[in-house]
């Protein structure tokens, strides 16, 4: 992640003017104001002037696409508004700052800067007196975050079983346990927000059962919780392995930020370690060991890592850019006993192992959905307004199984970007909005100092066309159905990821995010 604050002014300096002519209108034009960095968009003869570099990750909108009244950072999709600066879909949630614009003999000049947007104001539907959030991770807080950024002024709980406060998790198995991001860059937001925005936390906390009839939550110590309405995003996970000595108190998962800093304390006084599962989690932590100079042994089953999802052309260049990195994989096998320092496998290979980390994937925590009599299938059922069987019971995140209107499937994906924005619509439609959910997957995975982007979603696909080169690093992998595009992959071509997702957007006809302002 960057830091703020030491960029050298580029392009032109808007308060001195730039000719309307020079300013396209897909493709925003990077400059400043003053010294200050800031990109020039256009739609029409209309201009704004907006900062430079997205709230999330600090990426550079510069390379981003301009979508009807919104900019798109190339990163992670972030999406802003042009008019007001707002965050409109996550992972951003802190809107961009802004100048006020002026046009004249055919020159566009950037004024004064102009405040904040205020929380929206929103007349109709009559507001809940409560609301509770049952799980504190992307989509919990997104929703809590946009609630009150939506004006709700209404009694706002979260509950969590997580001890920490929402926090970054993505991080956990990239910057942060590689060592290169530091504690204070995780928490989503520091604990004065909750204070100042009224969010009541209750955190290492679990509800015990739901009563959607008579709208009451009881908690595992017995404390009882009435609502309004209700989010539940619980999340999902890890899927445990019964291979024998798995319960050693060196073998570690990876899913909540105790899980990092425990594995990260253990790294301490650890040379070798051995991953199991060849999963993104599995692998992005391998990465992450590397940069810790440990050894490191991959062991997963199948032939190619990642193969039935990014098929075999990306599978191979991740193996090989690992491989570059010093990683051992151990393809085609099996774990079949966790010693005390050692790993046995299926094939009769026996590694010396410190530490051992299983990364083999995640299930949806569909207990309380399940145990209140909700409609469950592989996931809670729920509809295009994410709310589920029962009235003013909302799911959203890895537990939310929703109409997906590009693969025209029930689909529930397991990615942070999707459960924040799903948080986000849930959130609006509490407050009577009326939104439906029809953005576009998303995830990214980080790989040393490769990406992959992702958008779209492709459970299985019968067809692939590549453009570009993985092994240069620069390719786009589109996979198919038939004819039905499903999902498009970028490895160093995070403008054409931003294009797919604009056009998954429009064949479906979903909403333009500028327009839920």
């Amino acid at each position: 992640m960057a830091e703020e604050g030491h960029d050298q002014p580029e392009g032109p300096d808007f308060s001195q003017g730039v000719a309307l002519q020079d300013v396209s209108e897909d493709r925003p034009l990077l400059g400043h104001v003053a010294g200050e960095a800031a990109v020039m968009a256009r739609q029409g003869d209309a201009c704004f002037v907006i900062g430079a570099h997205c709230t999330h990750y600090h990426g550079p909108l510069a390379e981003g696409l301009v979508v009807g009244g919104s900019i798109r950072c190339p990163w992670h999709h972030a999406c802003f508004s042009l008019r007001s600066g707002r965050a409109l879909r996550a992972p951003a949630f802190d809107p961009l700052p802004r100048w006020r614009v002026e046009q004249a003999d055919g020159k566009v000049f950037a004024r004064e800067k102009l405040p904040d947007p205020r929380p929206a104001a929103h007349k109709g539907a009559a507001q809940p007196r409560s609301v509770v959030i049952v799980g504190g991770g992307a989509a919990g807080f997104a929703a809590a975050q946009m609630l009150r950024a939506e004006g709700y002024d209404g009694l706002l709980e979260l509950i969590s079983a997580d001890s920490a406060a929402p926090y970054d998790r993505p991080n956990l198995s990239k910057d942060y346990l590689a060592g290169t991001a530091q504690p204070d860059w995780l928490p989503l937001r520091d604990p004065a927000w909750y204070r100042d925005n009224g969010v009541q936390l209750r955190l290492g906390r679990r509800v015990e059962s739901l009563d959607p009839a008579g709208k009451r939550l009881t908690l595992a110590d017995g404390a009882a919780l009435s609502y309004d309405a209700l989010l539940i995003s619980t999340g999902a996970f890890p899927t445990k392995l019964p291979t024998p000595g798995a319960d050693r108190s060196h073998v570690h998962y990876l899913r909540s930020l105790a899980d990092a800093d425990h594995l990260i304390a253990a790294c301490a006084g650890a040379r070798r370690v051995a991953v199991i599962g060849a999963s993104f989690i599995g692998l992005e932590a391998a990465a992450s060991l590397r940069a810790r100079d440990l050894d490191v042994h991959v062991v997963a089953p199948e032939a190619i890592p990642m193969a039935r999802i990014l098929g075999p052309e990306i599978g191979e260049h991740v193996r090989k850019l690992h491989e570059r990195h010093g990683v051992v994989f151990h393809l085609e096998d099996t774990a079949t006993e966790i010693g005390e320092r050692t790993l046995t496998l299926k094939s009769g290979a026996i590694l010396d192992a410190d530490l051992v980390v299983i990364g083999v994937g995640v299930r949806p925590d569909l207990a309380l959905a399940q145990s209140a009599g909700l409609a469950v299938d592989r996931g809670v059922l729920v509809d295009e307004y994410l709310q589920t069987s029962a009235p003013d019971v909302y799911a959203a995140g890895d537990i939310a199984s929703w109409p997906d209107k590009i693969t025209g499937e029930r689909i529930r994906v397991e990615h942070w970007v999707v459960a924040e924005r799903q948080g986000q619509t849930a959130a609006r439609n509490i407050l009577g909005r009326q939104e439906k959910f029809d953005a576009a997957p998303f995830f990214w995975s980080q790989h040393y100092d490769q990406t992959i982007s992702y958008v779209g979603h492709a459970a299985s696909w019968d067809r692939l066309e590549i453009s570009g080169d993985p092994a240069a690093a620069d390719c786009a992998v589109s996979y198919f159905k038939g004819d039905r595009l499903l999902a498009v992959a970028t490895i160093g071509r995070d403008l054409d990821n931003l294009r797919a997702e604009a056009d998954f957007e429009a064949r479906i006809g979903a909403a333009a995010p500028e327009a839920v302002e």
